[in-house]
Parts: structure tokens; C-alpha cells; sequence
């Protein structure tokens, strides 16, 4: 009896080491307070976006390299993010929101120009940045915080009081001259709003408010801004000037046929007549060199990352954390949908990136912090009983 016992303590037992990995795993992801699913696919994002740009740059690799530096500050942003709760955004949120708005006061007045625009604030040997890529977070923050407080759907008082919090930052940001990045703010706090709960009439009866008020703002646009929606409508009626960029962007595209012309092959960018390659246009690079399964592909994974930030805003418990998580994804969607769009010569060119592929560091360090404050609201949400 003993010896049975004894024997039988000793004998190897099964164990199930999938199950108990999986929850090692989960509970390390829920103790660091990040997706592992959105943030794989962001990485994925991000290193095919630094092949895409090796190309684009002239195979120049300091900018892929200068890239490669501000992802990975981009990510030490996102991760810090996403560790603090919903309720420390909240409280946070106002004192943010006037302090950028200060920083765009100050580029009306100090800032650096470049380009023929004023948009830039430097602290000479520090560092040099867009103040008008941080307001697309905190703007639609402080709308919905100011939504969170207020009984939903929204009255028109709060309807007003929206409107002071998203035009103010608008109107300085377009006087830099910044039309892209002003329509992208807009954007962002209008989603905030509709994700509050308006109800179609009164969305029908803005919508045709706005399309009556096009008169009005086509005689506020600056003559390079009317140019480009006169190319938009004709780009072959200036096509050495104003239309070159549209006619070299979709030749580029359309040349790539549908598997493209190899990794670094491509004529249009390689041989410089595609401008703004790296940047705004990179889209072109993309489409010649990959073809058309290479767009999808990219396509495709834009839209798992959207699909994933959906899922995870609909998680969200509170009004100011639901209201913050949805306008961050629907933003980054129109990122990607002006970008393509206007490369590909279906929108006016206004100078939009393309999210996590196109040069730039303060676009992605905000972009980044967008997915860390999802990656919050998620992971700091109330475990309700089942």
C-alpha cells in the first residue's frame, strides 16, 4: 500500500501548459496595461513603414535610422500612456488642452517658418515640433470632458460651448497657413460630438449648414489653397506648375501594375520626379514598387488596427473614456483615408501623412500617445460582475 502510494506520487502528471502560458500571458499584458493585439500590428506598421521609407529617402540611411529613433520614443510615449487611468486624463485634460493652446498662440507670434509656413516651436539644440499635432488629442479630450459632465444626447448649450473648444485651436491653426491638419482637428472633436449621441435630423441639418457655408470659406482660403482644388478639379491644365504633383503621384501608382516593379526599382521615385516622396506622397512610392497587392496589403492592415481600436473603444465603461477612445481610431482612419486619397487624386492635395509610414516625428509621437490613452481606457476599465 505504501510502495502504490509512493509510486503513484512519483509518476509524471500531465500537465496543461497551454492554458496556464495563456493566462501568464494575459495577466503580464493586463499588469504593462497594453493590447498585445493592436500593438503587434502597429510594430508590423512601423517596420514595413521604415522598408517603404529606405526607398522613398534615396536609400539614405540616416533618415531611416533618424525614423527608427523617434518610433522608439513614439513607443516609450505610448507605453507611459497607457499606464495612467481614465480618471487621471480626465483631470488632466483641461490644464493640457489651454497649454497647447498657448503653444499655438506662441507659433502666431515666435515661430519657426519652413516651407512658407509658420507652424513650428523649437527650443534651440533641444528639440523642434508641430504644436498643432498635439492638439489633435487634446482637443477632443477637453470636448469630452466637457461632454462627460453634461447629460447626453447634448443640448445646444453644450453644442456651443463644444464648437468655442474645437474653433479656437482651428482658427490658429489654418492662419499658420495648416489646412490639412486643421480640417484632421475638426475632424477629431466633430467625432467626439456624434459619438455623444446626436440624433440624424440634427446631423442632416449641420450637414447642409456646412455645405451652404462653402462659398464663405472659399473666400477665406489662401490663393495656394484654392490652386490646389482648382488642380484637384484639372490637373492637366498646369501640369509643369500646380499639377505636376497629382499627374508624377498617379503615374507613379498606376505604373506599379499589380505586383509593382520590385523594392528600390521604382523610375518615378528613384529618378526624384516624384516630390514630396518620403513625406506626403510616399503613398506613390508604395503603389510603383509593391503594385496594387502591396497597397491592399497595407491597406488591409490599417484596417485591422482600426477594426482592433473599435473593439476596444465599444469596451469602454465610461462616457469620457468611450467618447475619447472612439474619436482617436475614427481620427486615425481619416489619416489614412486623406492621405490615400489625395495621392491618389480622388481629394484635393492638403499635406496629410501617411500614419507610421510617412517621415515625420511629432505626427508619430502623437499618434503613438493616441494608442496609449486607447490602450488606458481599455485596460483600466471597472471588471463589472458576470
Amino acid at each position: 500500500m505504501i510502495w502504490s502510494e509512493l509510486t503513484r506520487a512519483l509518476r509524471p502528471h500531465p500537465v496543461k501548459p497551454s492554458l496556464s502560458g495563456i493566462a501568464r500571458r494575459r495577466s503580464l499584458w493586463e499588469r504593462v496595461h497594453l493590447d498585445p493585439w493592436l500593438l503587434g500590428m502597429l510594430l508590423v506598421l512601423m517596420l514595413a513603414g521604415l522598408v517603404v521609407l529606405y526607398s522613398a529617402s534615396g536609400q539614405r540611411l540616416s533618415v531611416v535610422t533618424a525614423q527608427a529613433i523617434r518610433f522608439g520614443v513614439a513607443l516609450v510615449v505610448m507605453v507611459g500612456l497607457a499606464q495612467l487611468s481614465p480618471t487621471t486624463l480626465l483631470r488632466w485634460t483641461p490644464s493640457v488642452y489651454v497649454a497647447v493652446l498657448l503653444m499655438l498662440v506662441a507659433v502666431e507670434l515666435i515661430g519657426d517658418m519652413g516651407m512658407g509656413a509658420q507652424r513650428w516651436l523649437e527650443i534651440p539644440g533641444v528639440i523642434r515640433f508641430q504644436p498643432s499635432e498635439l492638439m489633435k488629442l487634446a482637443m477632443p479630450m477637453m470636448v469630452a470632458a466637457w461632454l462627460s459632465r453634461q447629460p447626453l444626447p447634448p443640448r445646444w448649450r453644450d453644442l456651443l460651448v463644444c464648437a468655442a473648444i474645437i474653433g479656437l485651436p482651428v482658427v490658429l491653426i489654418a492662419k499658420q497657413p495648416d489646412l490639412g491638419t486643421s480640417l484632421l482637428v475638426t475632424s477629431a472633436g466633430v467625432f467626439v460630438i456624434l459619438l455623444a449621441g446626436l440624433s440624424w435630423r440634427f446631423i442632416l441639418f449641420c450637414g447642409v449648414l456646412a455645405a451652404s457655408a462653402l462659398p464663405l470659406l472659399w473666400m477665406n482660403l489662401h490663393n495656394y489653397q484654392r490652386q490646389r482644388v482648382l488642380t484637384f478639379l484639372d490637373p492637366e491644365s498646369d501640369p509643369l506648375g500646380a499639377g505636376w504633383n497629382i499627374i508624377q503621384s498617379t503615374t507613379a501608382i498606376g505604373s506599379g501594375g499589380f505586383w509593382g516593379k520590385g523594392w528600390l526599382q521604382g523610375t518615378q521615385s528613384q529618378l526624384e520626379f516624384l516630390p514630396e516622396r518620403h513625406t506626403d506622397f510616399i503613398v506613390a512610392v508604395l503603389g510603383e514598387e509593391f503594385g496594387l497587392m502591396g497597397m491592399l496589403a497595407f491597406l488591409l492592415l490599417y484596417l485591422m488596427i482600426v477594426g482592433r481600436g473599435l473593439w476596444l473603444a465599444g469596451a469602454a465603461q465610461e462616457t469620457f473614456g468611450r467618447l475619447v477612445a472612439g474619436s482617436i481610431i475614427l481620427t486615425f482612419l481619416i489619416y489614412v483615408f486623406v492621405n490615400v486619397g489625395m495621392v491618389s487624386g480622388i481629394l484635393p492635395v492638403v499635406g496629410v501623412p501617411l500614419p507610421l509610414v510617412s517621415y515625420g516625428g511629432t505626427s508619430s509621437v502623437t499618434l503613438m500617445a493616441g494608442f496609449g490613452i486607447l490602450m488606458a481606457i481599455h485596460a483600466h476599465r471597472r471588471l463589472l460582475p458576470r
